[in-house]
């Protein structure tokens, strides 16, 4: 079994909301509708560790451009990482296939 020595860094409701500028309660709202990763503890209180600031920011950057409402946000966050996936999987096979992006379609 392994234990960490130290307590990983994360920030609770207060700071996070803080740090991002934002209210909490529009940061409960984006952890209820599964756009924000978080843990709650014993008590029930939200966690955040320090890289949900990078997704909030992402979130309020849609939300300003696209003037999407908070429940499609979600959807475009999540076809927006796949479309990452996919492309990464496309680098991937370019590397070990040697052709530059992937197969030919002609």
């Amino acid at each position: 079994m392994i234990y960490a020595l130290v307590r990983p860094p994360r920030l609770d409701l207060e700071a996070f909301a803080r740090a991002a500028g934002t209210h909490p309660d529009l940061v409960r709202r984006l952890v209820a509708l599964g756009v924000l990763d978080a843990q709650r503890d014993a008590a029930g209180a939200l966690w955040f560790p320090p890289a949900q600031l990078y997704a909030m920011a992402r979130i309020q950057r849609l939300r300003a451009g696209f003037a999407l409402n908070y429940a499609a946000l979600g959807l475009v966050v999540d076809l927006l990482d796949r479309i990452a996936e996919l492309e990464a999987a496309q680098r991937d096979r370019s590397r070990t296939t040697g052709t530059p992006g992937g197969p030919q379609w002609t």
